[in-house]
C-alpha cells in the first residue's frame, strides 16, 4: 500500500525516476479502487464516485508515468503515444514493463539502488 501513498505524496512531481514496482503497484491499487467505486456507483445508483476518483488521480498517474519513462531513459513526451489507438498503448506498456537503466541517467540516479530518504 505504501507504493500507492508514495505516488500520491509526489502528486505533481514529474522529475526523477520511478521503479517498475512503484508504477505497477500504483496502477494495480488504482484499478482496484476504480472497480470498487464503480460497483458502489451502480449499487447506489449514483454515477460520480468513480469519475471523481479518476480526476483526483489523473495528475499523479501522469507524473508516475513520466517518471517511469525517465527510468528507461525516455522523455516524458513519449506518454503522448497513448493518443495513437492500440499501437501507442501497446508500445507504452512495453516501455513501462522493461527494466530501467541500471546506471544514472540525465533524469537522476537509479531509484532501485538509491538510499531510502
Amino acid at each position: 500500500m505504501h507504493w500507492y501513498v508514495d505516488v500520491l505524496k509526489k502528486y505533481a512531481v514529474f522529475s526523477g525516476r520511478a521503479r517498475r514496482q512503484e508504477y505497477w503497484m500504483f496502477t494495480l491499487f488504482s484499478l482496484i479502487i476504480s472497480i470498487v467505486l464503480t460497483i458502489l456507483d451502480n449499487a447506489l445508483d449514483i454515477n460520480f464516485l468513480a469519475g471523481i476518483y479518476a480526476l483526483a488521480v489523473l495528475v499523479p498517474s501522469l507524473a508516475v508515468g513520466v517518471r517511469r519513462l525517465h527510468d528507461t531513459s525516455r522523455s516524458g513526451w513519449w506518454l503522448l503515444l497513448v493518443l495513437i489507438p492500440f499501437v501507442g498503448a501497446i508500445v507504452l506498456i512495453v516501455f513501462f514493463a522493461i527494466e530501467g537503466k541500471p546506471e544514472a541517467n540525465e533524469y537522476g540516479p537509479n531509484p532501485k539502488h538509491a538510499p531510502a530518504v
